[in-house]
């Protein structure tokens, strides 16, 4: 059985971070002929459901990079390798020290609440009056934030210097991973998402094959959020604009997703 994993922005996603007409088609050749496949992203439930736009209906999905799995048929909702209290003071303690505004991420009866910080600077307004507010979230204070919440990760968006040394700080904890990329509001910022260390992709992937007993599994993802689920599987594919050492991890390098890389691959590959 093959079983075909999907990161989606800078992969399946064109450059207008939505699923193309004929990566659509292909998806829809994939279901025709019996080919599964689900979506593994570093996004939200919330942010990743209107752009698959009525795809992916068969098996779980994952989200959060790992953390968050949801069962489209079941309604179902499992949470792994959450963040544990003393973790998110770690976490809050260095955006404090930096000056930059931590959004806390839960899940709570199935909808996405964040808690934050009042914003101190203009990029962080933009993101909660832009974005947030109109994600359909609910957002509430920081100092609202009860320890029992489960705290699927921690993401911050500043100026490039302030984000890549929290990265790096955040990177050499025990317990912790730190992911970043440039982001979409100028040249001159970053983002950033902190998870557990043992949640990732790979383990989540790990946890589906297994399940579904699956003999071949096939990933495409295009930066280091998806080198875990590349570690385990059978064939891993990048496409042309993933980061070089992804390439370098890679089966093989194909399209560019603004090219509909991956659909176009899909079908010479399973002669769609």
């Amino acid at each position: 059985m093959d079983l075909v994993f999907f990161d989606l922005d800078g992969t399946l996603l064109n450059q207008d971070s939505a699923l193309s007409k004929f990566t659509k088609d292909t998806l829809q050749r994939m279901n025709e002929s019996g080919i599964a496949y689900t979506v593994a992203t570093g996004r939200t439930m919330l942010s990743a459901r209107p752009i698959l736009d009525g795809q992916f209906l068969a098996l779980p999905h994952i989200y959060n990079n790992g953390v968050t799995l949801w069962d489209p048929n079941s309604q179902d909702m499992t949470f792994e390798n959450l963040l544990t209290k003393h973790e998110i003071d770690v976490i809050l303690a260095m955006a404090l020290e930096h000056q930059i505004t931590p959004f806390v991420n839960t899940v709570e009866a199935h909808h996405h609440v964040i808690y934050h910080s009042p914003p101190q600077h203009p990029i962080e307004e933009e993101l909660i009056t832009k974005y947030f507010a109109r994600s359909g979230a609910t957002l509430l204070a920081l100092d609202s934030l009860a320890h029992d919440r489960p705290v699927t990760n921690i993401s911050m968006i500043g100026l490039n210097c302030h984000i890549k040394t929290m990265w790096q700080q955040l990177n050499e904890h025990p317990n912790l991973i730190a992911y970043s990329g440039p982001a979409h509001e100028g040249h001159e910022y970053s983002w950033m998402d902190i998870h557990h260390c043992q949640a990732n992709k790979g383990a989540a992937v790990q946890k589906l094959r297994d399940t579904l007993g699956a003999t071949n599994v096939l990933c495409f993802g295009d930066s280091d959020n998806d080198l875990s689920m590349f570690e385990i599987a059978d064939e891993c594919y990048a496409p042309d604009n993933a980061k070089d050492f992804v390439k370098d991890k890679a089966t093989k390098v194909i399209g560019h997703n603004h090219d509909d890389g991956v659909a176009k691959f899909l079908r010479e590959r399973f002669d769609l």
